[in-house]
């Protein structure tokens, strides 16, 4: 009984290893690098670029462009349009993403109109953009049925993008800008700054020679200024 326990161990041992030997060669068989198939469909791919074995849904890729060195996690999702398949003829790219940005596992980029990320833009697992919402216009219509409106979302370059983090239509984020971990970003984020919560609010700034501070209470008056002729 014993010999066949460890029989039935060691098998399972073999298993083991044979599919996870398997596993990570399909992961290097399977990444798209600008010199795939895959890779060569999108509208540009820079040298040194990877999108990550498995993918997540990818289509459109005729309108995204991808810079050089930069890292795609496994279970991305990027879309272009509006539904698989779709023919934007001859638009430009709808969605860019820099060079030497990095962008975080399982996170999803939903380009109907525009969006683009700079370069050295890092994002954590998980994070949702996007430039389209529902209408709701009519309250007899289904919301799904009703006609989406578009805005453009722009991130800057060297800003990072912690887990979870959500970028609503509109959003324009600066550089070097810091957006914590589970919040939802909509409308300008000044350049130098770290922003958390749901709406997300600055929480620090930069200040040249202070360094970095809290903002200052929203109803602290900027000083009046006397003329003194």
């Amino acid at each position: 009984m014993a010999g066949k326990d460890a029989f039935v161990r060691g098998g399972r041992a073999v298993a083991w290893r044979l599919v996870h030997r398997l596993w990570r060669a399909a992961g290097q068989a399977g990444r798209i690098t600008a010199d795939t198939p895959a890779g060569r469909s999108f509208a540009s791919f820079g040298s040194c670029s990877v999108i990550g074995f498995p993918t997540g849904a990818l289509y459109g890729e005729p309108w995204i462009a991808i810079g050089s060195g930069t890292m795609i996690a496994a279970q991305v999702s990027l879309s272009a349009g509006m539904v698989p398949g779709q023919d934007l003829g001859d638009w430009p790219p709808v969605l860019r993403i820099g060079d030497r940005c990095v962008i975080g596992r399982g996170s999803h980029i939903v380009a109907h109109y525009s969006i683009v990320i700079g370069d050295d833009v890092f994002t954590g697992p998980y994070v949702y953009i996007t430039d389209q919402n529902h209408g709701y216009t009519d309250p007899d219509v289904p919301i799904g049925r009703q006609w989406p409106s578009n805005t453009a979302v722009s991130i800057g370059p060297g800003s990072w993008l912690g887990a979870g983090v959500i970028v609503l239509p509109g959003a324009v984020i600066g550089g070097n800008v810091v957006v914590a971990a589970g919040s939802v970003v909509r409308g300008e984020i000044p350049d130098r700054s770290v922003v958390a919560g749901v709406p997300a609010k600055i929480v620090r700034e930069y200040v040249p020679g202070s360094g970095w501070k809290p903002p200052p209470p929203a109803d602290e008056k900027a000083p009046v200024s006397v003329d003194p002729s």
